[in-house]
């Protein structure tokens, strides 16, 4: 309960008890009156923001996603991408720790409006539930919540110190952005679980992220060697002259044509997550992708 609505409940008692003072014919009525004074008060500080309150929903959780939870990972600490359903809370930074078959946060949030979250609904908020935030050296304040599962949504209130109400919120901790060694043995195919010799193949791949508009060729050219995987990832455009995966920078392998890159292949079956600097733009921009390589796709040529 806030300060405003510990006052107001003081407040209200007080005068109920001074009105039932000398009064013994409605002692019974007054101690209802109380009680539903009480009542009103306390469910004041649950006021759950509604209608032109509320911003749109901006996240869209994929039909057919898979939530991950903590048994498909190692125990360790690893920064995770969130989204969020509403632009007023953003999470600019976030450290996933996994340890002992669960699973905690630590979002750094965009700025300093809110006071608590609460892992649910708004309405169903309680104080033996709140998450108070911690101040951070330099001044951003971050939350460590508990984590369900990543690749699903998860429901988060977040109480407004200006509003002084919840503004319920829905989180996405995803997956495709952990790099491929945070994930336990067996729950990515690689080289070895497929029994793969050296050798040239070739893959279906598929690009998710940016606009939705970049393309690259598929079936791609797949290359085993000593034990390491490649592919030839070939782009729509002539647009693109870096690439990035697992902090590594690749850069394309032709100067005319359509931007073609060699870069790691860090496991099949799952998104992996890369990052492509395009030229297209006024400025060049680095945009965040995934590529899906599907192993019951691999042919030996």
């Amino acid at each position: 309960m806030n300060k405003k609505s510990n006052l107001s409940l003081l407040l209200v008692i007080s005068l109920l008890m001074m009105t039932a003072c000398g009064n013994t014919d409605s002692n019974n009525s007054n101690e209802t009156t109380i009680s539903e004074a009480v009542s009103e008060v306390t469910e004041s500080t649950n006021d759950v923001a509604e209608g032109a309150e509320t911003v749109p929903n901006g996240l869209v959780i994929p039909e057919d996603m898979t939530p991950v939870y903590a048994d498909s990972l190692k125990d360790g600490e690893y920064n995770i991408k969130v989204d969020s359903s509403s632009s007023m809370f953003t999470v600019t930074d976030c450290v996933l720790t996994v340890s002992e078959g669960k699973m905690t946060a630590r979002m750094t949030m965009g700025g300093t409006g809110y006071l608590y979250v609460f892992m649910g609904k708004g309405e169903n908020a309680s104080e033996d539930g709140y998450i108070s935030f911690e101040e951070n050296s330099d001044g951003t304040h971050s939350f460590t919540v508990p984590v369900e599962g990543l690749d699903m949504g998860i429901d988060c209130a977040a109480f407004s110190k200006k509003k002084e109400m919840w503004y319920d919120r829905t989180l996405l901790f995803r997956a495709d952005s952990l790099p491929a060694d945070a994930f336990a043995d067996g729950v990515i195919n690689t080289i070895e679980s497929l029994g793969l010799a050296d050798g040239e193949y070739t893959v279906d791949v598929s690009l998710e992220g940016g606009s939705g508009r970049a393309k690259i060729n598929s079936p791609a050219r797949l290359t085993i060697e000593n034990g390491e995987a490649f592919a030839e990832i070939v782009w729509g455009s002539s647009n693109y002259d870096c690439m990035t995966v697992g902090g590594e920078k690749y850069y394309p392998q032709n100067t005319e044509g359509n931007s073609e890159f060699v870069i790691p292949v860090t496991g099949f079956d799952y998104k992996m997550p890369v990052f492509a600097n395009t030229t297209a733009m006024s400025t060049p921009h680095e945009i965040e992708y995934t590529l899906y390589f599907d192993s019951a796709t691999i042919t030996a040529e």
